[in-house]
């Protein structure tokens, strides 16, 4: 497989409240590549839908959420570093970013309370985002790079786009800082389309129970519990099809998941995605066939659910 794509999104700046960039990666690659897909999409987007993006299938039953979004920092005052999201805090690690003055890099400096400062010739504009140094490392059996959390998860459904005949995929903004842009996505596509069915498309933890290589997660609970007549059926699927997958069971973690189950709408949802190490840092890996397992579980998917 190709991941030429997974890299050209990992080298994206996209922090939860300035997603504009992979927005608009998103729709200029939809452009490009819709007339060699199965089925050209309907493109939603526009003020009404912020810096989301809708893209419509055929007749749809069936949704997938990927949230375009990731951590990284806001600049305060007097060289301090606020965090969005959960990023990881490490002395040292690069940034990168852009204020009125021009390109930054610089590096995070923790004082002895571990503390996050700048580390930068200059002084940087208060409420600049910055977010770790790209840097995409295409192995034989593994991708690592900041950010596959979750341009994984986007990338996937970028590849579900080439054989999709029905089904809607939605990308969201602000996952990692609280998932504002659900709410009115579920909304819309409930009250339009009345979609009662949602894929989560992310990217899951390596735990003592979820290890690296034994194919994609089909998460049973985190902190939020789906449906069990749901998450039962799509078991049922994938056993059927021979597709390497594993069974999360969390106690804590959230997703776009979390949004979907507190609204006021009848829509089942299940996380499903492949298993990560290092999360939330520079050096985020994924084996490549957990990434193949998911693809081919979610086309599997969106033909049976």
């Amino acid at each position: 497989m190709d991941f030429s794509l997974l890299k050209d999104l990992c080298s994206i700046s996209s922090p939860s409240g300035n997603e504009a960039l992979m927005k608009s990666f998103i729709l200029e690659h939809v452009e490009v590549n819709q007339e060699k897909w199965l089925c050209q999409p309907e493109i939603l987007a526009g003020s009404q839908f912020q810096d989301c993006i809708v893209l419509v299938f055929g007749s749809p039953e069936v949704a997938v959420f990927a949230h375009m979004d990731t951590t990284g920092f806001t600049v305060r005052y007097e060289d301090q570093l606020v965090p969005i999201g959960s990023p990881e805090v490490k002395d040292g690690s690069k940034l990168v970013g852009k204020d009125f003055l021009g390109p930054i890099e610089c590096s995070i400096k923790l004082d002895k309370d571990n503390h996050a400062f700048y580390d930068f010739g200059r002084p940087i504009e208060r409420g600049t985002e910055l977010v770790f140094k790209p840097n995409f490392r295409n192995r034989k059996e593994y991708v690592q790079s900041p950010y596959l959390d979750n341009r994984a998860g986007i990338f996937n459904v970028l590849s579900l786009a080439e054989t999709l005949k029905d089904g809607i995929l939605v990308f969201s903004c602000w996952e990692e800082h609280g998932g504002g842009s659900v709410p009115f996505l579920i909304k819309y596509i409930h009250e339009k389309y009345k979609i009662t069915k949602v894929l989560i498309s992310d990217v899951t933890w390596v735990t003592d129970g979820i290890t690296p290589g034994k194919g994609t997660v089909i998460s049973l609970r985190d902190h939020n519990i789906p449906r069990k007549v749901f998450t039962d059926e799509i078991v049922r699927i994938a056993c059927e099809t021979g597709i390497d997958f594993q069974l999360e069971v969390e106690g804590s973690g959230s997703s776009d998941g979390r949004e979907i189950q507190l609204s006021p709408y009848p829509v089942d949802w299940c996380f499903i995605g492949p298993p990560e190490e290092n999360v939330h840092s520079p050096n985020e890996k994924i084996l490549k066939t957990d990434i193949i397992s998911t693809i081919e579980l979610y086309r599997e998917l969106m033909k049976k659910l």
